[in-house]
């Protein structure tokens, strides 16, 4: 056994209120680049819809992921080595621009020069690839709440599937219409294809957490790594001519502050933890022979935190007893492992996701209040569940290869709460018979309660920090940190190598982004130091800044006036001059 760590992520989808917040903010920290005018390393799909890029589950088309050879192993659905060498300067299969769409812009410069006349001027969409007038015909969330249906859902790839093999199972009827969100990003899997599928050796998974990143210096952009990853989360830069990725904001993980996805989540359904896998294991599972069993085969994988021999051999690895303590106060383990609420995008794929999805739970209770039932009944609940608006079929090859007894139990298991924390909150006495018909404890649903409803900041995310005194390990040249002109964006000679030596990007974002998260100015400005940082204050203790210090003695009139003047006078610093309480640890 070799015990290693993963961070990972955990979405319940019945909180996703589709507002892109996460998808906009994630763009403007990583992707707000020439190059990467079409890239979304986070973004929302309305379900059924055909997803982006479009239809990207289509691997009979698009070759992603792995599958099993005559012999039971596992090799690229897009070919091993000697069919890649064979075709390597060829283009590999892999999505167009229409499929992903041509990016553009306004011509607001009409808007502002346009002579004065009797119409009022328009701001054409202009193509950010050819700077021409463009037409706009799709984007990256054109599905959005159900947006033509009836015209366009059967393309979705899993209505398609669902309707050959359940004879029309699904109908765009208005009466049978369903929706949900679903965020999507990189998958950081265990078992990643796009790392098998690069001729570079550019992609590599980190020991230490499992982040996969894209090492820009050795990254030739064959774009094979596009077509290998099923999930189509691999971006070509076509500025720089190298390919780009979801980086799971390792800076920010590294000093214990969870993605930019996760920290501006409007509805605080993303949760980040840690997960202790067996890694001489990893291959063997994404070998199982039945789809279906390639859940439970990567629940096997994931080590009991407090296992006695699982600490011991994880001691014996160098995990490092603070990630220990974090794995064992982990909630995407709880969701995962021991609660068996949350599920991985797409098992079937075999290449062991590590970003997992709580299912959504279709409006029950309104609709049976609304045929005159109680909605809350268990009986009522449990009974509704196969004619839910959203098929269970649908959710199952989503997140389960087709296996509709294990999305029922885990729906049962989220009405059995719904109903089991009715009665704690009417004050009677819980119903153990709830829990029990659903293979669970009054605790775990008690538990599961917690994690899904009221969880703290500190409870959803629960992110050691890197240790200082290992941060060379973690010197890399940043997958899609570059700017123009900075690391791996011109310090390459003729065959894409780096002539110099890598910044040390881990490093010095770990020293910057823990002086931005305690509120500290790390050039020793003392005119900032007194202002807060609210979208990077992790809510611990009370900064200074929101609150200034009193000046003087005299009456509350003249120190606000004080306090006013010394603002006015120095518009950069504050009345207090210290530093922020929210310590940022874990």
């Amino acid at each position: 056994m070799r015990v290693m760590s993963q961070v990972a992520m955990v979405m319940t989808l019945d909180k996703c209120i589709g507002c892109h917040t996460c998808s906009v903010t994630c763009k403007q920290a990583w992707t707000n680049r020439a190059g990467t005018e079409y890239v979304w390393f986070n973004n929302v799909e309305t379900r059924p819809g055909q997803g982006y890029p479009r239809r990207y589950e289509d691997q009979d088309r698009w070759k992603g992921g792995w599958e099993l050879n005559k012999r039971g192993n596992l090799k690229l659905k897009s070919g091993g080595r000697l069919k890649k060498l064979a075709q390597l300067f060829a283009s590999p299969v892999q999505p167009e621009l229409k499929d992903y769409y041509e990016p553009w812009t306004y011509d607001y410069e009409n808007l502002v020069n346009a002579p004065a006349s009797d119409d009022f001027p328009v701001a054409r969409p202009k193509s950010l690839i050819t700077g021409k007038d463009t037409k706009i015909e799709w984007s990256a969330n054109w599905d959005d709440d159900l947006g033509g249906a009836t015209e366009m859902g059967h393309l979705d790839p899993v209505v398609e599937k669902l309707r050959k093999d359940a004879n029309d199972r699904i109908k765009f009827e208005f009466e049978q219409t369903f929706m949900f969100y679903l965020p999507r990003l990189c998958e950081h899997c265990l078992n990643p294809s796009c790392m098998a599928s690069c001729p570079s050796g550019a992609i590599y998974k980190r020991t230490e957490d499992g982040i996969v990143l894209v090492d820009q210096d050795r990254c030739r952009g064959w774009r094979q790594c596009i077509t290998g990853c099923p999930y189509k989360k691999i971006y070509y830069n076509h500025k720089s001519g190298k390919a780009e990725k979801c980086t799971f904001c390792y800076p920010r993980i590294e000093v214990g502050i969870p993605t930019v996805c996760a920290e501006t989540c409007v509805g605080r359904m993303r949760y980040i933890g840690i997960f202790l896998y067996d890694a001489d294991k990893v291959t063997q599972a994404a070998a199982t022979p039945n789809e279906q069993d390639l859940y439970e085969a990567q629940l096997d994988l994931m080590l009991d935190p407090n296992d006695p021999e699982v600490v011991e051999a994880a001691r014996r690895d160098g995990i490092p007893e603070d990630w220990l303590d974090a794995a064992r106060k982990s909630p995407v383990y709880a969701l995962a492992k021991t609660l068996r609420v949350a599920l991985p995008l797409h098992p079937e794929y075999r290449t062991m996701p590590m970003v997992w999805y709580v299912p959504p739970l279709s409006p029950i209770v309104d609709l049976l209040k609304e045929q005159g039932h109680d909605g809350e009944d268990p009986e009522n609940l449990f009974g509704a569940i196969e004619s839910l608006r959203i098929p269970v079929e649908y959710l199952a090859e989503l997140f389960t290869a087709g296996d509709t007894e294990l999305i029922t139990d885990v729906l049962r298991k989220l009405a059995a709460m719904r109903a089991y924390m009715r009665d704690i909150t009417l004050g009677d006495e819980p119903d153990e018979s709830i829990a029990e018909a659903v293979g669970m404890t009054g605790a775990q649903i008690k538990q599961m309660y917690r994690l899904m409803a009221i969880a703290k900041y500190d409870e959803r995310y629960v992110i050691p920090a890197a240790h200082v005194e290992d941060a060379h390990n973690l010197e890399e040249i940043g997958c899609s940190l570059d700017v123009d002109g900075g690391p791996g964006m011109g310090q390459t000679g003729v065959f894409g190598e780096a002539s110099g030596r890598p910044a040390p990007v881990a490093v010095e974002n770990f020293a910057a982004l823990k002086a931005r998260q305690r509120g500290e100015d790390p050039t020793g400005n003392d005119q900032l130091a007194g202002r807060v940082n609210l979208l990077n204050w992790d809510g611990n203790g009370t900064p200074s800044g929101l609150f200034p210090a009193r000046i003087g003695q005299g009456s509350q009139a003249e120190e606000d006036a004080a306090s006013l003047a010394a603002t006015s006078s120095n518009p950069g610093s504050r009345p207090d001059q210290g530093t922020a309480g929210a310590d940022g640890g874990r």
